[in-house]
């Protein structure tokens, strides 16, 4: 209602500029002399044509548009709108007049067409002007968020003038930051620019910062890894424009800004796979994914399901999460053909029934225990299911007549120092000595931790901060190779269209992150300060915890492939007579003497250092 009142009564003022367009052109043309020509030539023919003049005008102004814009917003757009709009109104009366073989002074036209723009964009701009001092004095009146942009270019631009536009958010870009030297002291949308990323904590500081928004979508990571860095030496909260290969229509709205993540920190650049490879051995198969609830296993079946496979089946022991990942995936892909199966991967008789019905083609073996304190207090367990059922899977690809098997694996399969790291090597070890004699090609995948997943230390940390700390790390020497779980299962997924059989493909895991240098950042992401505002406190290594680790074994080299962030190792152990031998034993200890279960393991991995560490 309010928005049609403003419309009639916009046409109205128009109606009363128009013709006080034609008096000023007259007055001017005529050097303020009313009398005379002007008065006994002229004048009659504009008061017999007033009206008609009038209404082709606001006709015209009305089919282009003038009384939909919202004005308060109007910028370089609407100024050429209303250019345009005037010249298309005036041509249409002098087309009108030379139909009627009337006339006028030819200077008329031109000075009305001048005065039109400036009047009927004087009173729409005057508009916006009148809200944006409004909106200036409620701005300074009310408690609103004072923020700083780093980036003075179009996102940046865009951003100010969302903020603008969202009164909701309460909140007003009051300054700019830039690398670009040339830009200092220059104003972006009225809002200046007060030095490059450097200055970052003195511009916040000096401007009473509340946040600070992050806007240059084309930057790499390891820049905005940079300027997070500087940032976070404020206390300001910290939200950033998400880069352009997030961006799918490459467009900045206030909905697309977002906090600041750690993986933001972590300076890596978005993963490039080969799509065609990928759509040629999953799309149109039967894939299975076991483990499929878990955080990798569900972002292997998200991803698995943008190349159509045939069938996509969900295997977990937890209803719950297989629960939903099955409804997440049916509201994206309602044509997927899915079917979830619970069931246990220790169970081979279960497993030989699904694989005697569904028929898998392809499998990605994710399903295992990971947390490896937990591990080394229930051995047993972890052998269980990494160990035997990863052999009960495994067998069943080969009998079945599977095309390719990738186990999910895992950088503390080198050189182990706890016994779940032990019963991941085994499971490598039990694929590379099937497939020696096997039609299926079975391959490892190893990477590091993944952000976000179960179990790792971002929750946890995420957890205690949102507590009020402490946060706890084991050891300030301690890192950690990290990736995001879109990131690893991506090239996870690629790794599986490189197979040959045997090998263990090693993903490319970036720089190794200190533990405590990613609890600091935390911390400093929330609003705070480490060991001012929150504490760190330093627990020790917990049992089977290493300082480091490590991606790849001596034995087994390296070499390039066509992704430059996924390597690959030589298979060096093949026995599978041997490997099923002690495979045996180890089945006996664990019914007999589960005490002597990680001794056992010492003499299946000997890589396998057993620690003393204890539980701080």
């Amino acid at each position: 209602m309010k928005k049609k009142v403003w419309g009639i009564l916009l046409f109205s003022i128009d109606a009363v500029l128009i013709n006080l367009a034609y008096v000023a052109a007259f007055y001017l043309r005529f050097d303020g002399n009313f009398t005379g020509q002007m008065v006994n030539q002229y004048g009659p023919i504009y008061f017999q044509n007033l009206i008609t003049f009038t209404l082709i005008k606001l006709f015209i102004f009305y089919a282009f548009g003038m009384y939909k814009n919202l004005w308060r917003y109007a910028s370089i757009g609407e100024v050429f709108q209303i250019i345009t709009t005037s010249f298309v109104a005036n041509t249409g009366i002098i087309t009108y007049m030379v139909l009627t073989q009337q006339m006028l002074p030819r200077s008329i036209y031109l000075l009305t067409f001048i005065l039109d723009t400036l009047f009927i964009g004087g009173i729409r701009f005057s508009v916006r002007a009148a809200r944006g001092i409004s909106k200036e004095k409620i701005f300074k009146r009310k408690n609103y968020k004072r923020v700083l942009i780093v980036g003075a270019g179009q996102a940046g631009a865009l951003v100010i003038k969302e903020l603008k536009k969202h009164e909701n958010l309460h909140s007003r870009a009051v300054a700019l930051i830039d690398d670009d030297s040339s830009k200092l002291g220059a104003k972006i949308n009225g809002v200046p620019v007060l030095g490059d990323k450097y200055h970052i904590k003195e511009v916040a500081e000096a401007n009473s910062i509340d946040e600070i928004i992050i806007a240059i979508p084309s930057a790499s990571k390891k820049e905005i890894r940079e300027v997070v860095e500087e940032c976070s030496k404020t206390k300001c909260k910290l939200k950033i424009v998400p880069g352009i290969y997030e961006l799918i229509d490459e467009q900045v709205s206030i909905k697309k800004i977002r906090e600041v993540k750690i993986e933001d920190l972590l300076g890596r650049e978005p993963v490039n796979i080969n799509l065609n490879e990928i759509s040629g051995y999953v799309g149109n198969k039967v894939v299975l994914v076991t483990g499929g609830g878990g955080s990798i296993g569900s972002e292997l079946c998200r991803q698995i399901s943008k190349f159509k496979p045939r069938k996509l089946l969900i295997l977990d022991i937890y209803e719950n999460n297989a629960y939903d990942i099955q409804n997440e995936l049916k509201r994206k892909y309602s044509d997927l053909d899915l079917e979830v199966l619970i069931a246990s991967i220790r169970d081979k008789a279960r497993l030989d029934e699904i694989f005697a019905t569904y028929m898998p083609q392809v499998i990605f073996h994710a399903a295992a225990h990971k947390h490896v304190p937990l591990m080394e207090n229930n051995p047993q367990e972890a052998i269980k299911n990494n160990v035997f059922g990863t052999k009960n899977v495994a067998e069943c690809a080969n009998e079945y007549g599977s095309e390719k098997f990738v186990l999910i694996s895992t950088d503390k399969a080198v050189n182990p120092t706890n016994i779940m790291g032990a019963t991941k090597r085994v499971a490598e070890m039990i694929i590379q000595s099937l497939n020696v004699n096997s039609k299926t090609e079975f391959v490892a995948v190893r990477f590091g931790n993944v952000l976000g997943s179960n179990g790792s230390v971002i929750p946890l940390f995420k957890r205690q901060i949102s507590e009020g700390g402490p946060v706890t790390v084991t050891d300030p020497e301690v890192t950690r190779y990290f990736m995001t779980i879109p990131e690893a299962v991506q090239l996870v997924i690629e790794a599986g269209s490189m197979a040959k059989g045997g090998e263990i493909f090693v993903l490319d895991m970036g720089e190794p992150v200190k533990i405590i240098d990613l609890a600091k950042n935390l911390i400093r992401l929330s609003g705070f300060e480490p060991d001012i505002d929150m504490k760190i406190e330093i627990v020790g290594l917990r049992p089977g915890e290493k300082l480091y680790e490590e991606l790849l074994m001596n034995e087994e080299g390296l070499s390039e492939t066509e992704n430059n962030k996924i390597f690959v190792g030589k298979p060096f152990f093949t026995d599978l007579k041997l490997l099923r031998r002690e495979l045996d034993i180890l089945s006996d200890i664990l019914v007999k003497d589960t005490d002597g279960i990680k001794d056992y393991m010492v003499k299946i991995v000997p890589t396998y250092k057993q620690t003393s560490n204890q539980t701080g």
